[in-house]
């Protein structure tokens, strides 16, 4: 994990039927949050805090604009990325520590 980067994310819930994408600077740190339901909203309101997505941008502005792109994709297309890269919907959070 390079700190420089701002990343991408999609967490979903236990039972892989809603999806949150966010954009944050320090990966470890804010799925920790979510996972600790540090910060009230609709993430800690649904319990989602499994980290099934992720990628790397250049900066933050282009995260952003990367996060906007995924928040208008079809449900379907937002489903086909996160199993392209992980099939089983895995949690990724313990990969990244």
């Amino acid at each position: 994990m390079n700190e420089k980067y701002a990343y991408i994310y999609i967490l979903t819930n236990k039972s892989n039927n809603v999806l949150y994408i966010g954009v944050t600077s320090d990966l470890k740190k804010r799925i920790w949050e979510h996972k600790n339901k540090v910060v009230d909203g609709f993430t800690k309101k649904y319990n989602i805090d499994k980290l099934v997505y992720f990628e790397a941008g250049e900066n933050i502005e282009s995260a952003i604009e990367r996060e906007k792109q995924l928040k208008n994709w079809h449900r379907e297309w937002k489903f086909n990325l996160i199993k392209a890269q992980n099939p089983e919907f895995k949690d990724l959070y313990y990969d990244i520590l």
